[in-house]
């Protein structure tokens, strides 16, 4: 079986990584996979890119045309949003490569047309990272709900016309995927309902397969000597939150981080706690976060994040809205419990009170409140270590994860080639 998973780049980004690390679990149980995008940054030899130099200029001018239509929408908000509308030239080089299956990951960013889905001859398996599949361009829907018939009057275009870009975006979808045979998978039981709820995607078929990690790379690490390499204090409790652009995306969720953080300072920890962030630098103006903050910048390799999971005592994901949370399942593969809210795809990753705390959604106060209880019981906090480290090796592991989706695929081959012998 040759896997083909068409992706925008490799390893940038939270979809990337985790399309990469299928590709290579798919491989580690024998498995021919290759991965064709858009930008390469990895030096993976089955990691197949245009030429470097001549796409750096082609990728740039794309993602300018690919954003003309946007400036129509002057008071829209300041989230991405794609409208796939430019040609591209994937259907020659899949073509070329000649896969049994398509496995489709993240594939915004001028990268892949929305009419080029119904071009790929071999069946496809469409792995969801956001929500941009079902809407007309978003990938993150906040509180609106028009994906559940045609779009239109789009709050992050800040639009009132029913027939504006989201509208069109979502018709140029309804009529090129009417008829297309593409079987959905969300890493996430609650991304899998929305999808299920979408006006594109309520009569697909969509699987549950959680994401997988390198519990090899990432596992516990001695605290003190994770600590010493990142110049972290031994003698503090320490609080993490870390993602990518972990203070400006509103998604993730700091401007509720923030506030909960003040609330836990004002019960007489201040002076045995202090906080660290991956994912920004420090500011000119540090934020106000009650505790001494210590900012690590960005980490693009493992072995930076297992320690930094490891030198923790609590991972904070306080997001608004995740399909699935890797930086949960990451920090809980390091034996580091997690507090998050206890909506969308986090629920699947923690067990309130057993290897974290959920705490309801979007409540400052119960998330502090979670804070504390991770932190103010030493044995009850090596408890929940142990249980977190037993989640991420019973759940989430690459080799699983692996085994799940091949089955998936020699599953859809089997279909499609029933279908070419009844035609």
């Amino acid at each position: 079986m040759k896997i083909l998973h068409l992706s925008t780049n490799d390893v940038g980004g939270g979809a990337a990584r985790a399309a990469y690390r299928l590709h290579t679990g798919l491989q580690d149980i024998g498995l021919e996979s290759l991965m064709l995008v858009q930008e390469k940054y990895s030096h993976d030899q089955t990691v197949i890119a245009p030429n470097i130099r001549l796409f750096q200029g082609i990728a740039k001018a794309k993602l300018t045309f690919e954003a003309l239509p946007l400036k129509f929408y002057r008071q829209r908000k300041n989230t991405p949003f794609f409208i796939q509308w430019l040609p591209d030239n994937i259907t020659p080089q899949v073509a070329k490569i000649n896969p049994d299956v398509i496995n489709l990951h993240w594939v915004s960013a001028a990268f892949m047309q929305i009419e080029t889905f119904a071009k790929l001859k071999q069946p496809l398996v469409w792995t969801l990272h956001d929500m941009w599949g079902f809407t007309g361009g978003c990938h993150v829907t906040g509180e609106c709900d028009r994906y559940q018939v045609a779009c239109g009057a789009c709050p992050q275009l800040q639009s009132h016309q029913e027939k504006d870009l989201s509208r069109w975006v979502w018709q140029r979808k309804s009529k090129a995927w009417k008829n297309l045979h593409i079987t959905l998978v969300s890493p996430s039981h609650w991304l899998a309902q929305v999808a299920r709820s979408s006006s594109l995607f309520r009569d697909r078929r969509i699987e549950v397969i959680p994401h997988g990690l390198d519990t090899h790379r990432y596992r516990p690490i001695n605290q003190h000597f994770a600590r010493e390499i990142h110049n972290l204090p031994q003698d503090k409790k320490l609080i993490l939150f870390g993602a990518i652009q972990a203070t400006s995306d509103i998604n993730k969720g700091f401007h509720l981080l923030q506030p909960a953080l003040q609330q836990l300072s004002q019960t007489g920890q201040k002076d045995d706690i202090e906080v660290v962030i991956f994912g920004a630098t420090k500011p000119e103006n540090p934020p106000d976060l009650g505790f001494k903050t210590h900012y690590l910048g960005y980490f693009n390799d493992d072995i930076s994040l297992t320690t930094a999971y490891s030198a923790a005592d609590v991972m904070l994901v306080p997001s608004l809205q995740e399909s699935f949370g890797q930086t949960a399942s990451e920090a809980l593969a390091c034996g580091t419990p997690v507090v998050a809210f206890n909506a969308t795809g986090l629920k699947d990753i923690i067990d309130h009170q057993l290897n974290g705390y959920l705490a309801q959604p979007y409540k400052v106060d119960d998330f502090a409140k979670g804070i504390a209880w991770v932190l103010e019981d030493e044995q009850r906090l090596q408890k929940l270590s142990f249980y977190a480290r037993e989640k991420a090796e019973r759940e989430f592991t690459l080799e699983l994860q692996a085994h799940r989706y091949s089955g998936l695929f020699q599953e859809v081959i089997n279909i499609h080639n029933k279908s070419l012998v009844n035609t």
